[in-house]
């Protein structure tokens, strides 16, 4: 038995009476307004298999009783606001596989036996005082045994290092006076030869010219001005807010992308930092700094992986004009995915993008998609003077979400709503604002289409050929309602961009839509 309430409205406390329900299998509640506590009454339910409370405004410490039961597989109690320690007993679940306790206010330390389980930190993760494997900071009582081991190995260095220098002097002292004694001559040129010896080095020295620091390879100054032809005008794959990339080509075969950053960049020391800091943020999806230069005047440069297969602007572009055979649905499904994940990531270090568009998704050798243009700003001071005409302060015309044009201040909220207008417009093939038409932008243009139950008018041209009675337009689908979902009017009412990914990986989800614009509500075209 399933009983699958996710992604409503529901508003109040868990009834106790579920507990009763001894056939359920399966409860599904994520993505409410569920308030108060987890009841306890679920340890009842023998045959549970399944308990998704994400999402909700749940509060309390977590039911020791639910360990008992069993069967549990699936355990997903995250974006509440639970308090206290994870429960001991969780570590005797063994059928658990799949568990989810992040961004609660949860604290202690983790059970050993659970940490063991599960090496993945982003399960436990944004709960500020819970600590132990598998994140990374320590419980107090593993810091002080490790500060302990720390000092007293250092004790034990010090000393081992303070009898070898007293060694070593009683030696050089008793060398010294049986020298002076036998061969006083021969002292005076030893120490003239050891003057003359520390000159010859201090006049040493390696010349070489300016290097860039990289996080793999070693690359010169002058060998990235000769790749790029000394920033040749030939060689500028784009121009953004941020400055102008280059392509280069080095000697050895090896192409790689530099910006470079426009004027008014912050001083050396702290481009360093925040650079070194960017080097770090590593995934498939995204554009990762591979290194960066820092030198006069005013010259930075960042350097990324060439992607060889353009961005996503100039795909749908000509897409248009190859009569809908260039593109096919597992192709899309993949970008949109790629794209979603890789926002995702970012979200989940506090990192907001600031401008979604397609000109800002990249392709490598593959066609995975990889999102650029993010964690920038810290790197600039001035305004940018290369930046386009279509872009605004926090995003680009038509992809900007509506209080962010209005207040220039960036969110995660508006990140999901350009998010949104992206999906659309690879569904549909149709541009975000379409001047030539009465529709002022493409989400009422998609919801007018929808309410005159012309669904095949969405289409994008090389999805013209979908079977309607296939997985593949069923997720087409569900790809045009989730879009809908990130275009919500209100920020609040937009989903988070990880529950967008488990969306589009092929998840339901709820009735957030007006049944007049939900597209699994409407049939099939002829």
């Amino acid at each position: 038995m399933v009983l699958s309430l996710s992604y409503n409205r529901i508003s109040g406390m868990i009834p106790s009476e579920l507990g009763n329900c001894s056939q359920l299998q399966v409860i599904q509640l994520r993505s409410n307004r569920l308030i108060g506590n987890v009841t306890a009454d679920f340890s009842r339910l023998s045959r549970l298999k399944e308990l998704d409370l994400g999402s909700n405004k749940l509060n309390g410490e977590i039911p020791e009783e639910i360990s008992n039961c069993s069967l549990m597989i699936t355990l997903l109690l995250d974006g509440n606001r639970l308090t206290g320690n994870i429960p001991d007993s969780f570590s005797n679940m063994s059928n658990l596989k799949y568990l989810n306790l992040s961004r609660n206010n949860l604290e202690g330390e983790i059970p050993s036996g659970l940490g063991s389980l599960f090496n993945d930190s982003s399960i436990f993760s944004m709960n500020e005082n819970l600590c132990g494997k598998p994140l990374k900071n320590d419980c107090k009582n593993v810091r002080k045994e490790k500060q302990r081991k720390l000092i007293l190995l250092i004790a034990m260095v010090v000393g081992g290092i303070g009898l070898f220098v007293v060694f070593c002097c009683g030696y050089i002292y008793s060398l010294l006076r049986w020298w002076k004694r036998w061969m006083t001559g021969e002292k005076k040129r030893s120490t003239g030869s050891a003057s003359s010896g520390a000159d010859r080095s201090r006049g040493s020295g390696e010349n070489g010219g300016p290097k860039l620091v990289m996080f793999n390879n070693k690359i010169t100054l002058a060998e990235t001005l000769e790749a790029t032809r000394q920033f040749d005008e030939e060689n500028v794959l784009s121009r953004g807010r941020y400055g102008l990339v280059f392509k280069a080509t080095f000697q050895d075969g090896m192409v790689l992308s530099i910006r470079r950053l426009v004027d008014g960049t912050i001083d050396e020391a702290n481009f360093k930092k925040e650079a070194e800091l960017l080097g770090k943020v590593k995934h498939r999806n995204i554009t990762v700094l591979r290194g960066y230069y820092a030198g006069p005047p005013d010259l930075r440069l960042l350097v990324y992986d060439y992607m060889p297969n353009g961005n996503l602007a100039t795909l749908l572009q000509e897409a248009s004009h190859q009569d809908g055979h260039m593109l096919n649905w597992p192709m899309l499904h993949l970008i949109a995915l790629g794209i979603a994940r890789g926002l995702s990531f970012l979200h989940s270090l506090s990192i907001l993008h600031g401008d979604i568009k397609p000109q800002n998704v990249l392709f490598d050798a593959d066609f995975e998609a990889h999102l650029s243009e993010f964690g920038l700003e810290k790197l600039i001071t001035a305004t940018p003077t290369e930046a386009s005409t279509s872009s605004t302060a926090v995003g680009s015309l038509g992809y900007v979400a509506p209080e962010a044009a209005l207040t220039g201040r960036p969110s995660k909220e508006a990140d999901v709503y350009s998010f949104g207008i992206v999906l659309l417009e690879i569904l549909t093939g149709r541009k975000p604002v379409m001047f030539s038409q009465d529709e002022e932008d493409i989400v009422k243009w998609v919801k007018k289409q929808l309410e005159k139950g012309q669904v095949s008018e969405l289409l994008e041209p090389g999805l013209l050929e979908l079977d309607p009675e296939s997985s593949e337009w069923e997720e087409f689908l569900l790809g045009v309602k989730v879009g809908l979902l990130c275009t919500a009017p209100e920020p609040l009412d937009r989903p988070a961009m990880a529950d967008i990914v488990f969306m589009l990986e092929g998840c339901r989800v709820g009735a957030e839509v007006p049944s007049s614009a939900d597209p699994t509500s409407l049939h099939s075209p002829a």
